[in-house]
């Protein structure tokens, strides 16, 4: 499978597996199928509430830990320093692992949240430089980032970020911050990959699928993995859990490529990280 090379040097798989909302034993499972059919990154968050089913499908898998790549993220209600380390903590103690290959602050602090918004993303960022520096993190990126939020962050970052996964799908790819983090030497990660299933009824993904005998899905994944993005679908069947990392036996033209990035808006999340969340809780 086709490896991308962070800025630290470190190499991810183009395509991972999420696991939001994967949970107990039908989670566990799946991280089970997903090892067996070849996955070797898995994305999960404290959020999830589901570090503990995640690494006991890793432990339990025997496979050699080396070969497998995990992230999680710091929630965006335990954000600055001390917050950042004692989460961090917490994480790694429900996986039950010595390291974390990837970790990222969930969402970025906002001016609707935190009155120093700027000074709390930084403090946050610190700490996980220290927690890399002692070898408990392998790379550490950032999530739901705009180009104002990563602006910022760059002010008193000693690491730019190795990643921003952000959402990106078919109808709704923000592509000037993907363009930006692109320029700024950071791999954009594609979360909400199928547009929370829209992408199945639009009919020019549906004759492209046709066209190369291929499902609605694979199309979509393909066609996100051209733009050079990571990619970490989800699902509980393992027929569809094979489907989705079975994209690279064929390539999408520069036709299909445009026809995609042109499509209108659709399966937007509504989600902006810079508004989150709707109730005001201004924090220190």
């Amino acid at each position: 499978m086709k490896e991308i090379v962070l800025n630290d040097g470190n190499k991810l798989p183009i395509i991972g597996f999420g696991t939001y909302k994967s949970t107990e034993e039908e989670g566990i499972q799946s991280i089970k199928d997903a090892l067996n059919l070849g996955y070797r990154m898995f994305d999960t968050a404290a959020k999830y509430d589901n570090e503990k089913e995640v690494g006991k499908a890793i432990n339990e898998s025997g496979i050699d830990r080396r070969e497998i790549i995990v992230t999680t993220k710091l929630w965006r209600e335990n954000l600055g320093y001390e917050e950042a380390k004692k989460a961090f903590d917490k994480s790694l103690k429900k996986l039950g692992l010595d390291y974390i290959d990837l970790y990222l602050i969930h969402w970025p602090a906002n001016a609707k949240n935190y009155k120093d918004w700027q000074k709390t993303n930084a403090d946050s960022w610190r700490a996980m430089e220290e927690l890399q520096a002692e070898g408990k993190i392998k790379s550490i990126g950032v999530s739901n980032f705009w180009q104002e939020h990563l602006e910022a962050l760059f002010q008193t970052a000693h690491i730019i970020p190795a990643i921003n996964q952000i959402e990106f799908h078919s109808g709704y790819w923000q592509s000037e911050l993907t363009e930006y983090c692109k320029k700024n030497n950071i791999v954009v990660e594609s979360w909400s990959p199928l547009a929370r299933g829209k992408v199945f009824g639009n009919e020019i993904i549906q004759t492209i699928a046709k066209q190369h005998n291929k499902s609605i899905a694979q199309i979509c994944l393909r066609w996100i993995t051209q733009h050079e993005t990571i990619v970490i679908p989800k699902s509980n069947t393992p027929k569809r859990i094979e489907e989705n990392i079975n994209i690279f036996d064929f390539k999408l033209s520069e036709e299909e490529m445009k026809q995609i990035n042109e499509l209108p808006e659709m399966g937007f999340s509504g989600e902006l990280p810079n508004i989150w969340p709707d109730v005001l809780n201004v924090k220190n």
